[in-house]
């Protein structure tokens, strides 16, 4: 499960392509599930617990190129989202590569506010966090 969740991972952020032993790491920390039409993986998703004063939780949802459009994305997103209501959480942020136009698009349709663009020290892809706007709702 783990290394199907870590190829979707790289896949869609090569930029924040994972070892085995990170994606390890981040299964200890964080809800990692993967997303599957019959049995061929699609996609994947990470839920970060609720973190700081205002309990933020991290929801990622990530589909393969050739599986946008059905539905796979907003499936898992609404998972995600379900967890980290579970979770306790007063908030919920994503964060999107800003050359993903596509994962920029839909998190900008579903209720997503940009609140800030950074570029890691030492790299030169730019990364977007953003807030959803009307959580809990």
């Amino acid at each position: 499960m783990l290394e199907q969740w870590r190829h979707v991972h790289n896949v869609i952020v090569p930029p924040a392509a994972m070892s085995p032993a990170e994606a390890r790491e981040r299964g200890e920390r964080y809800r990692l599930e993967n997303a599957y039409l019959g049995e061929t993986l699609v996609g994947c998703s990470t839920v970060r617990p609720p973190e700081g004063e205002e309990r933020v939780a991290t929801v990622i949802a990530r589909v393969l190129p050739a599986f946008r459009g059905r539905g796979i994305g907003t499936a898992l997103y609404e998972k995600g989202l379900a967890h980290a209501r579970g979770l306790g959480a007063g908030a919920v942020e994503t964060v999107v590569l800003a050359a993903n136009a596509e994962g920029l698009r839909f998190a900008v349709a579903r209720g997503f506010a940009e609140r800030e663009r950074y570029v890691l020290d030492g790299e030169s892809d730019e990364w977007i966090d953003l807030r959803l706007a009307s959580f809990p709702g």
